[in-house]
This record gives C-alpha cells, sequence and structure tokens, in this order.
C-alpha cells in the first residue's frame, strides 16, 4: 500500500535535509502516531527516505552534517573548534563536528564523529551571537572564541586578529565568570601587545 495521504513530495520539497519524527508528523500533519510511523517505516523501506538513526530522518545521505549535528540533541549550536577553524580563528584540522549542549556526549553517525560539549542552561539557550541559517544554528566567531574559554582552563588561539573584540567584550558577560573574564583580558591584552586594536568596533593590526 502506498500512502497516498501522506506524499513524499511533501518532506522533499522542504528546505530541511534532516527531519526528526516529530517534524515529519506536521509536515503531513498527523495526529495519530501510528500512521506518521507506518508511513516513515514504508518509504525508509522503498528508499524514498534514508534512516539516519533512531527518530532521525534524512532525504537522502547527502544530508547537511551541521545540520544533523543540532538535531541529535536540543538546544544545541554548532561551536568551539568547528566554528574556529572555518572562521580562520584556529588553523589546526579538527575532524570532529564540535556542538554545545546540555550534556558531554560523543556520537559517531556515517563514519562522523560529534562532539556535544555541556554548558549551563543559562548560556547554552542565550541566542547572543548564534546565528540561525540553512536549518541549522552556529556560533559566531566570538560566540565560538567564549564558549571554548568557558570550558577550557587552557586553550591556545592561532589568529585573534579574526576577532570582533567589541562584540567579545558585548557578550562576556551572560556567562558570569570571573575566571573566564580574567582570561579574556588576558588574552586581549596579548593581542594588543602585538599591535592590535578593537578601535571602530572591529579588531585589526
Amino acid at each position: 500500500m502506498k500512502y497516498e495521504k501522506k506524499p513524499i513530495s511533501d518532506i522533499l520539497r522542504s528546505t530541511k535535509t534532516v527531519f526528526t519524527f516529530k517534524d515529519i508528523s506536521l509536515i503531513w500533519g498527523d495526529s495519530d502516531q501510528k500512521a506518521t510511523i507506518d508511513g516513515v517505516n514504508y518509504y525508509v523501506k522503498t528508499g524514498e527516505l534514508y534512516r539516519i538513526r533512531r527518530g532521525i530522518y534524512a532525504k537522502d545521505k547527502n544530508y547537511d552534517k551541521l545540520e544533523l549535528a543540532t538535531r541529535i540533541f536540543t538546544p544545541s549550536y554548532v561551536s568551539f573548534e568547528t566554528v574556529l577553524i572555518q572562521t580562520g580563528i584556529n588553523f589546526q584540522f579538527y575532524k570532529k563536528i564540535t556542538v554545545a549542549s546540555y550534556q558531554t556526549r560523543e556520537i559517531e553517525v556515517d563514519g562522523q564523529v560529534y562532539s556535544y560539549k555541556k554548558i549551563k542552561d543559562f548560556v547554552l539557550t542565550n541566542p547572543a551571537g548564534v546565528e540561525h541559517k540553512d536549518e541549522t544554528s552556529v556560533a559566531s566567531p566570538e560566540r565560538a572564541f567564549l564558549d571554548t574559554i568557558y570550558i577550557h582552563k587552557d586553550y591556545h588561539f592561532d589568529n585573534l586578529g579574526s576577532l570582533n573584540w567589541d562584540k567579545v567584550f558585548e557578550m562576556l558577560p551572560i556567562y558570569k565568570n570571573k575566571r573566564m573574564a580574567k582570561k579574556v583580558n588576558e588574552f586581549f591584552e596579548y593581542y594588543s601587545a602585538r599591535g592590535g586594536s578593537a578601535s571602530g568596533g572591529k579588531a585589526s593590526y
């Protein structure tokens, strides 16, 4: 039996590449959980849906890995090394996708390791510096820099010149952490001593 009332086209038209069971239920307008389960199982069997892991699906195997990273656990957002490397703050290769979450855990899916790092709820749920784009949530360079200092007592950054220091100091109070504030000031003093500045709202040499 083909599920005519639950056409796969409704899912394929979505801008999402990753769907939770709840997402699919909402797309199909199902109030009957069994009907959604039957529909999902049918399309997984026909190969029109790809089961990534329990309760999470994709249109095919070419799903957005950053999108998946923020769907396994919620709330969460991509941060730390993944953002630091993408934005030129750190240079070394780091294969894991790093995510701020309410728990610390590592999960491997389709050969990709997702590293979840716990931060306190009042920080995790603060939207400052978290950008929502392409169906995922990603920290700005400044937010990722601060998140990293928040969970690490000692950490090396390769290129502090990529940061907007005005934004760094604007977001710093959300962490409510004196040790961290002291460390940020030390990094800024080091950066300034090497010829950097925060004048005009942007860090520059």
